[in-house]
C-alpha cells in the first residue's frame, strides 16, 4: 500500500470522503424540517413515510456485496459519494411530496453505500490499535466540516435569505465534484486481507448483529422525531436549527477525537454502558420537556452521547476474521436498518396521538440495548466474543 506523495494516504482519503458525505447529508439534514413544512406541508405522518423511504436502501445494503464482484471497494465508494451529491443536488427542486419521496430515495441510495464501503473500508485499512482514536478522528472531521455547513446555513439563511434550491444544489455539487477529485488523485489502496465477497451470518457474532440492530432502532428517535420536535412544538426556524447544529458539531469536533481514545483506553463495555444510560435519561426528559432551551440542551447531549457507538465498530473489529469485513458491512448496515424502515412511519402514527410516547419508547430501546452492552468481555477477541452464553452441550451457562 505504496503512493506518491505524503498526502496519498488511506487516512487522509477516508478523511476527505467524510468531507464530502457531510457536506451533502449535513445540508440535506439541516434544511429538512423547515423545507418539508413549508413547502410541502409535511405532518408526523409524511415525514415518517419520508425517512422509512430514505432507510429502504439502508435495508438493501447487503446487495453491496454483489456490486463489488464488478467494482473495488474504493470506486464503488466513489460512486456512492457521486450519486449522494445529485440526490442533494436536486433536492430542492422538486418541493412536492412525490418529489421529495423520489429525491430522498436517490440520496439515500449513495448515502447508505457510501457508508457501507467506507465502515468495510475503515475496518480494512486501520489497525486494531488506532481504529478507536482514528474513528474518533473520523467525527472530529465529519463535526469541522459540519459546522462549516452549518454556519454557512446560519448566515445564509439570517443574512442573505438564500433559496432552498440554490444551498441544496451548491452541497449536492460540492459533494459530486469532491468525489471525481479523489478517483482522479488517489491511487488505489490494496485490502491487506482478501474480502470475500459472498453474503454470511456467523452464529458467533450474533452480539454484534444485536446492538447493531437496536442501534437502528434508537437512531430513528433521534433523527426523525427529535428534530421533528424542535420545528413543530418549539418552532425552530432554519437558523436556529443552524445554530443548533453548530453548537452540536463543535462540541464533537472538540471532543470526538478524546471519545475514540477513551473507548480504545476503557473499552467497548464501559463505553457503551455510559451511552445508553446517558440515552435512557435524554430521552426520558425528551417526553417531558415544556422549555425550548432545555430541549435544545437535551438534543446536544443526545447526539454527543452517539458518539461512542464506534464502541461497536471496534468490538466487531476484535472478534471478526478479517477477511469478513466488506460482506459482514452490507450485512450490518441491512440488519442496522431493519427496525429503521418501519419505526418512522410506525412512531409517526403514534406521534399524532402522543409525542412523548415516542421518546418513551425510545428510552426502552435504549434499555434493551444497554442488557445486550453488559454481554461485551473486557477484552473481546476471536472464540471470546460475549461474556455470557449458552452453550449447547451444557447444561448451565458458561461465563
Amino acid at each position: 500500500m505504496t503512493s506518491s506523495r505524503a498526502w496519498q494516504t488511506p487516512q487522509h482519503l477516508l478523511m476527505l470522503m467524510t468531507v464530502a458525505m457531510t457536506l451533502a447529508f449535513a445540508t440535506w439534514m439541516a434544511l429538512l424540517n423547515n423545507f418539508v413544512i413549508e413547502r410541502a406541508a409535511f405532518t408526523g405522518k409524511e415525514i415518517g413515510l419520508l425517512q422509512s423511504i430514505r432507510e429502504i436502501p439502508g435495508f438493501l445494503a447487503f446487495t453491496a456485496v454483489f456490486v463489488l464482484l464488478v467494482l473495488k471497494e474504493q470506486s464503488f465508494a466513489y460512486l456512492s459519494l457521486a450519486v449522494l451529491g445529485v440526490g442533494v443536488a436536486i433536492s430542492g427542486y422538486f418541493p412536492s411530496v412525490v418529489g421529495l419521496y423520489l429525491t430522498t430515495f436517490i440520496m439515500s441510495v449513495g448515502f447508505h453505500y457510501y457508508e457501507t464501503v467506507k465502515q468495510s473500508l475503515s475496518l480494512q485499512w486501520l489497525s486494531i490499535e488506532e481504529a478507536p482514536a482514528v474513528l474518533g478522528k473520523l467525527i472530529a472531521v465529519a463535526s469541522l466540516a459540519s459546522l462549516v455547513v452549518y454556519g454557512s446555513l446560519w448566515l445564509g439563511q439570517r443574512y442573505f435569505l438564500f433559496s432552498y434550491e440554490w444551498v441544496y444544489f451548491i452541497a449536492g455539487a460540492s459533494c459530486f465534484l469532491l468525489a471525481v477529485f479523489m478517483w482522479l488523485a488517489f491511487p488505489r489502496f490494496a485490502s491487506v486481507v482478501p474480502q470475500r465477497t459472498h453474503l454470511l451470518l456467523r452464529k458467533r457474532y450474533w452480539l454484534y448483529y444485536a446492538l447493531t440492530f437496536m442501534g437502528g432502532a434508537r437512531r430513528q428517535i433521534f433523527t426523525v422525531f427529535a428534530g421533528f420536535l424542535m420545528v413543530e412544538k418549539f418552532g425552530y426556524s432554519v437558523s436556529d436549527i443552524a445554530a443548533l447544529f453548530l453548537i452540536n458539531h463543535t462540541f464533537n469536533w472538540a471532543f470526538a477525537g478524546r471519545i475514540g481514545a477513551l473507548v480504545g483506553r476503557i473499552g467497548e463495555r464501559k463505553a457503551l454502558t455510559f451511552e445508553y444510560c446517558g440515552l435512557i435519561c435524554v430521552f426520558t426528559a425528551y417526553a417531558f420537556v415544556d422549555n425550548a432551551t432545555w430541549a435544545g440542551v437535551l438534543y446536544v447531549a443526545d447526539h454527543l452521547f452517539f458518539s461512542l457507538a464506534i464502541a461497536i465498530k471496534t468490538y466487531f473489529q476484535k472478534i471478526a476474521d478479517p477477511a469478513d469485513m466488506a460482506s459482514t458491512a452490507g450485512v450490518a448496515f441491512t440488519i442496522n436498518h431493519i427496525a429503521a424502515v418501519f419505526i418512522p412511519a410506525l412512531f409517526g402514527l403514534v406521534w399524532l396521538v402522543s409525542p412523548a410516547l415516542v421518546f418513551l419508547m425510545g428510552a426502552v430501546l435504549a434499555f434493551v440495548s444497554l442488557i445486550l452492552a453488559r454481554n461485551i468481555p473486557s477484552n473481546p477477541r476471536q472464540g471470546h466474543e460475549v461474556l455470557w452464553r449458552v452453550d449447547a452441550s451444557a447444561k448451565t451457562p458458561s461465563l
